[in-house]
């Protein structure tokens, strides 16, 4: 009878083990269930994953990132990609406190965001390049100027040259038009343009790159500058190179790297992205991602193997100047490039240039 009771114990407590590794109803695990790792990579295979994902940052980058989350979320079912603007300091700041999953920027991030997303969050800031721009001087359409140099471009937003005339224009007042000093647009054009000296105390400051825009195109004596996915409504000034040749902002100057205020936009995570992070990347540097780059008025990634004109001037910025406050470049920093993301063909890849 003792043994008998002894086999009936040891019977129960196997039942129980057993119910216990099936999650206690009786089923097999489901390999779909299954948690993915941080940092994995997904596979080709992988269903698309539900969610939502924040976007913010860059003014410049908001319409093209919008058009992105359409697409991405008319294939993705469940996912939810939300965008906001503010600025690439904002999406940098957000990205930094935890408050966004991915940071868009017109510029890249420096030494000092590096540091603090690793101190904060533990995590490396990864960097995805996902378009190109040119950045382009508006004038008014009325505006007859043929071409400026980088210097007088340079003398005009310092105010060392106020009237149309000193330029080739008529004799009317130039009236400056600028961002506010949280873009990333306002940042390059100040380090690559202006040396780090300040702007001048005329110049408007305006929230956004449609402001911009809409200022320009209602003052016949305006100018501004922005991406060149904005260029509607206004004539973008051709910027003069070193032989007095005028470069216009063309997607073959800016790959080339002829025009010299081309850079990349980019995309920031903390660590690689996984997840639906890393799911939408990939679809922004997929061929219906850099589709709808051109549709946005802007210009895909460089094709791999496209040499840089010899003697490129610098366009982007890898290896830019010290920023203000003491900021190192970004490109001494060792970020890693998302997969597919990374355009070896960079018009400043073989030049130092602030963003």
């Amino acid at each position: 009878m003792r043994s008998l009771l002894t086999l009936t114990v040891l019977a129960t407590l196997a039942s129980v083990g057993l119910l216990a590794c099936s999650g206690g109803h009786g089923r097999e695990p489901d390999p779909a269930a299954t948690t993915e790792s941080p940092g994995t990579e997904p596979s080709a295979a992988q269903p698309a994953r539900g969610g939502t994902l924040s976007v913010k940052g860059s003014d410049t980058m908001v319409i093209l990132a919008q058009r992105w989350a359409e697409g991405f979320m008319a294939s993705h079912e469940g996912a939810q990609i939300q965008v906001s603007g503010g600025g690439s300091g904002t999406g940098i700041s957000a990205l930094l406190a935890g408050t966004a999953d991915v940071a868009n920027a017109s510029r890249p991030m420096n030494e000092r965001e590096r540091t603090t997303l690793s101190t904060d969050r533990h995590a490396e800031a990864h960097e995805t390049r996902v378009a190109l721009d040119a950045l382009a001087i508006y004038v008014h359409r009325d505006n007859p100027v043929t071409s400026l140099t980088m210097e007088q471009l340079a003398s005009i937003y310092r105010g060392q040259v106020t009237n149309w005339s000193a330029v080739g224009g008529p004799d009317r007042p130039i009236v400056l038009y600028s961002r506010e000093n949280n873009s990333g647009t306002y940042a390059y054009f100040k380090e690559h343009v202006l040396a780090n000296a300040d702007f001048a105390i005329t110049a408007q400051t305006l929230p956004g790159t449609a402001a911009v825009i809409n200022a320009v195109s209602q003052d016949v004596g305006g100018i501004g500058y922005g991406g060149i996915g904005y260029a509607q409504g206004i004539r973008t000034v051709p910027i003069a190179g070193a032989d007095g040749t005028p470069i216009e902002p063309t997607l073959e100057n800016a790959t080339s790297g002829r025009y010299p205020l081309s850079r990349f936009l980019f995309m920031y995570t903390a660590g690689a992205p996984s997840g639906l992070a890393a799911d939408f990347l990939s679809f922004v540097t997929s061929e219906d991602g850099q589709r709808l780059v051109e549709q946005a008025g802007f210009y895909p990634l460089p094709r791999e193997g496209a040499a840089p004109a010899p003697g490129a001037p610098p366009a982007t910025a890898p290896a830019a100047p010290v920023a203000p406050g003491g900021a190192e470049p970004a490109a001494a920093q060792p970020a890693a490039t998302e997969p597919g993301a990374t355009a070896p063909t960079a018009p400043s890849e073989a030049a130092a240039a602030p963003q």
